[in-house]
């Protein structure tokens, strides 16, 4: 973590110093930086769901209609 905080610095820190100077930056666009972002967040998420297999299968498992076993035997009040 501490190499994605001293990068993120240190380009901030070079484009205050473009934008002071008004010299365009050679970063690419924005829509390919989003892009890259949208890239890094998908390997993240792969990488979070290969390591909590138990909640990706219970996601993909659980079925909303099935009943608990609880929920099955009536109570004694319901019937009269």
């Amino acid at each position: 973590m501490h190499p994605y905080l001293i990068s993120l610095v240190v380009g901030l820190g070079v484009g205050v110093a473009y934008g002071l100077v008004s010299v365009r930056s050679p970063a690419p666009p924005i829509i390919a930086l989003l892009g890259l972002l949208g890239m890094l967040a998908g390997e993240a998420g792969v990488q979070w769901l290969k390591g909590h297999a138990n909640v990706l299968q219970a996601c993909l498992h659980e079925k909303s209609f099935a009943l608990r076993p609880s929920d099955k035997a009536p109570k004694n009040n319901d019937l009269g």
